[in-house]
């Protein structure tokens, strides 16, 4: 397996999760529009205007949380699997000597060809350490040192 590989692999697992988050808070937002139009047909004035404020605030929240899943799906067609760098940023893979990093999405560890590896964000702590590093490097995390040992 080369890194191109396996960056394909990790990046396809981070769309795919992006994606499947997508479509649930568009289902959720389809799910309260419905009920929105069935509870102005059958209850009381006082019933109705609770309900519809409740119903108001969780698709508000459904909408926030589509606007930062297509963010996110944004930020992932900037990940070209294709190219290397000499320094650590997003669509890196950054392997030291206690961890191999996908800089892509936070979604932490995911096994890919039987070996793990950690989807980290750009902007995570962990994400924002590794950031511009090169190969033999050293970044500080939580209080513990790990140098580069290489960048795909």
């Amino acid at each position: 397996m080369t890194a191109k590989e396996i960056k394909q692999a990790l990046f396809q697992i981070c769309f795919d999760k992006a994606e499947h988050r997508h479509q649930n808070i568009k289902h959720t937002i389809a799910d309260i529009d419905e009920s929105l139009a069935e509870e102005s047909k059958s209850s009381s004035a006082d019933d109705l205007d609770n309900s519809r404020a409740m119903m108001q605030i969780d698709r508000e929240n459904a909408t926030k949380q589509l606007h930062e899943v297509l963010a996110i799906k944004e930020l992932l067609k900037k990940i070209d699997v294709n190219t290397t760098s000499d320094y650590a940023r997003l669509g890196s893979l950054i392997k030291t000597e206690k961890a191999i990093y996908f800089i892509s999405l936070s979604i932490g560890a995911v096994e890919v060809f039987g070996c793990s590896f950690l989807c980290v964000a750009l902007n995570s702590p962990i994400g924002q350490a590794i950031s511009g590093k090169k190969k033999g490097e050293v970044f500080s995390f939580n209080g513990m040192e790990s140098k580069i040992l290489a960048i795909d």
